[in-house]
């Protein structure tokens, strides 16, 4: 389960239903999370103080992010995204979320899914999704 974030969702509607101008960003960044997120934003991400966690950057392109599938409305990472190595437990990953922004940029998040199934990440381990790991679909 997942879903288009408020803030996305707005900007969605805006676009196609009173031609508002909505231009995606160039970077995506990937979030991983320990307590699932909602539409508004909430959820807990890992720490970044305590354990090198940082978001990981994806290019926003046809490389990274193939189009989506014909028979579902589905889209997959088309490249490996991968976090920093943990310095510290990261504790068991339950959900992603994509971002506009790095921790500390504007940070409107995009959407968000669980990850199935839950990872733990403890101290040495380099997080990541391997390629069409992380999938979105909308129905």
């Amino acid at each position: 389960m997942g879903s288009f974030s408020d803030y996305a969702e707005k900007k969605i509607l805006d676009h196609l239903i009173g031609n508002q101008t909505l231009t995606p960003p160039a970077t995506l960044y990937v979030a991983l999370f320990t307590v699932t997120p909602d539409d508004t934003g909430s959820g807990t991400e890992v720490d970044p103080t305590a354990s090198a966690y940082a978001r990981a950057a994806v290019t926003n392109d046809n490389t990274n992010w193939p189009d989506a599938t014909d028979t579902v409305t589905t889209k997959s990472n088309g490249t490996a995204i991968t976090f920093p190595k943990a310095t510290a437990d990261w504790g068991t990953i339950v959900a992603f979320a994509i971002f506009d922004s790095a921790i500390g940029g504007s940070d409107n998040m995009l959407l968000w899914g669980a990850v199935t199934p839950n990872q733990s990440i403890p101290n040495g381990v380099t997080a990541s999704f391997d390629i069409d790991t992380l999938v979105i679909t909308l129905d």
